[in-house]
């Protein structure tokens, strides 16, 4: 490259972590993130449901669908990583008949997600053993090897301060022939829907972020992190380097959505 040319723009494959601006490493990143959910707590589900016009419901439970083999088994131990509010935990509770268990590491969120199992007890209607909620960071699970047959994450992925790191850790609790299961926002490929996601994403959901939850901040973060997380065959190539085979992906509602699987070897 000469003298006379620009930097190369961001490129995605560089993103090792998300970096939220002002943030220069893991350590600020990850307490960065903790404080912006746990501030956003409050109206988390509701800025959910309205910002997706409701989409996330179905994409959660079309998760738990697509890994129905794995849950209905009596013996299955299930993991919802980067849990939030419990959304995809009770999603996969519906449908499992073996353990399902919810971690995160922002506390209001599992204040929250308790709450929400709590009252949903009565209409579960599944056979699964609920075994609550654990308070930890995803780079650094309190829980043993090769300790589950089932690691999802929703929307929770593209908040970790180091994506590589974060693949081997699950990789770590999986059984050999375990599953993971990651759901994170894609951008869509086609011209004129693309334009108009990404105008929504990046004019409209910021305002709307703000009015409901009084939080610039977080919803301003939240396209600028999706722009910059690896796009779907990218995070794949990642998957396979940490030790997942078969890893795909399959794309929902036009693009907005991918949902990436992979086993453990």
């Amino acid at each position: 490259m000469s003298a006379s040319q620009p930097t190369p723009p961001f490129t995605r494959h560089d993103a090792m972590g998300t970096r939220p601006e002002g943030v220069e490493n893991e350590h600020e990143a990850a307490r960065h993130v903790r404080q912006m959910f746990a501030g956003i707590a409050p109206r988390y589900d509701l800025l959910n449901h309205v910002l997706s016009l409701s989409l996330d419901r179905v994409w959660r439970n079309r998760v738990a669908a697509r890994f129905r083999n794995t849950l209905e088994r009596p013996d299955s131990r299930t993991l919802d990583l980067c849990c939030g509010t419990g959304d995809l935990t009770l999603a996969l509770l519906r449908k499992s008949r073996g353990t399902v268990i919810g971690s995160d590491f922002a506390h209001p969120m599992l204040t929250r997600a308790e709450a929400k199992s709590h009252n949903a007890a009565h209409d579960l209607g599944t056979s699964g053993k609920f075994a609550g909620y654990v308070e930890a960071d995803a780079l650094r699970l309190p829980f043993a090897d090769a300790s589950f047959g089932l690691v999802t994450l929703a929307f929770g992925f593209r908040n970790l301060a180091n994506y590589d790191r974060g693949l081997q850790e699950v990789a770590r609790v999986l059984r050999p022939g375990g599953e993971i299961g990651i759901l994170e926002f894609s951008e869509p490929r086609a011209a004129l829907f693309g334009a108009l996601y990404r105008f929504y994403f990046t004019q409209i959901l910021p305002r709307i972020g703000k009015a409901i939850s009084g939080d610039d901040s977080a919803y301003t973060y939240l396209p600028n992190s999706v722009l910059k997380f690896p796009l779907p065959p990218e995070l794949a190539d990642r998957m396979r380097e940490a030790g997942f085979t078969d890893a795909r992906y399959e794309l929902w509602s036009g693009g907005i959505v991918a949902l990436h699987r992979g086993v453990k070897r």
